[in-house]
């Protein structure tokens, strides 16, 4: 990964992963080593957390394609070293909240994925990037699970 080309984010833009695309990966040890690293690392690198969630809903059975976007999110993490997450002292200490969903992202189960962040200042003190429990019948209905999962903090 030293002479690997970096890229400027960790996902093609509009991708949208089966989990039967592509052939079986062979080595499926590092498929899950990798992305086990990558969930470890969302603690700091935040904006990685929603490739990874995605990734890691593969590692039952990874393709070849999933692999692929394993190499860019690597590629990505080699070419922006200096995105750290960072806490500075003194601000204003005004709490922020920002959440989003997409309406059935998940093609396998039919389900919408959420993510928030919650800001004191312009230092993050949390966020989560997860599929729903259940499947919405409608765009508004899944924002509005998206709100609610941040004011309650789950």
């Amino acid at each position: 990964m030293d002479e690997c080309v970096p890229c400027a984010t960790p996902m093609e833009q509009n991708l949208k992963l089966r989990q039967a695309d592509g052939d079986l990966f062979a080595n499926g040890k590092l498929y899950h080593s990798i992305v086990s690293s990558l969930i470890y690392l969302t603690h700091t690198r935040h904006d990685i957390s929603y490739v990874v969630q995605i990734v890691s809903q593969l590692m039952s059975s990874p393709r070849t394609t999933h692999w692929s976007v394993v190499q860019r999110i690597l590629r990505y993490l080699h070419g922006s070293p200096e995105v750290v997450l960072w806490i500075p002292a003194g601000g204003e200490p005004m709490l922020k909240a920002y959440a989003d969903a997409d309406y059935t992202g998940c093609l396998d189960a039919r389900r919408s994925t959420s993510g928030w962040c919650v800001k004191v200042g312009s230092s993050f003190i949390s966020w989560r990037c997860k599929k729903q429990d259940q499947v919405s019948k409608s765009s508004t209905e899944v924002e509005y699970r998206s709100m609610s999962d941040v004011a309650s903090g789950v």
